[in-house]
């Protein structure tokens, strides 16, 4: 399942475009990324990733953990950030990076505590992902609207 992502990983200098199988595991692991970054990896981040890459892909309760078991390991293996965020760049358009950086506002306040390397996190990750400052600025804003 994964060994077509870490081909794309480690590919120098551009890998081929991303399956769509692959994007989903590249994206719920910068989820993971970002959760872990403050090494305070709390349920209820892990519950808001199930809720995010469900919601995004349309997935059961079930199989969205089964991502996000595999994206924890893909992010325990994966070293570069860098890598990761240039495979989602080039494989997503920038409406759906648009909505990865609300979704990522969304895993830093699922804790109601912003840690200074979650912000500092988030902010490199939607540099890498090709999302501007004003645009981010509105996505963490789009983020704190409570849930309808």
């Amino acid at each position: 399942m994964f060994d077509s992502l870490f081909k794309r990983l480690r590919a120098d200098p551009a890998p081929d475009p991303l399956e769509a199988n692959d994007a989903r595991l590249a994206l719920a692991a910068l989820l993971v990324r970002l959760a872990r970054v403050d090494h305070d990896y709390a349920e209820i981040e892990k519950a808001q990733i199930d809720r995010i890459v469900a919601k995004r892909y349309g997935l059961s309760t079930e199989e969205a953990a089964t991502l996000r078991h595999g994206a924890e390991e893909v992010e325990s293996t994966v070293g570069d950030t860098v890598h990761l965020t240039r495979l989602i760049k080039e494989a997503i358009p920038y409406i759906d990076r648009f909505a990865l950086v609300v979704d990522l506002w969304r895993l830093v306040f699922a804790d109601e505590t912003r840690d200074h390397r979650e912000n500092a996190f988030l902010r490199l990750v939607a540099k890498l992902v090709g999302v501007n400052d004003v645009d981010s600025a509105m996505a963490r804003q789009e983020a704190a609207k409570p849930s309808a």
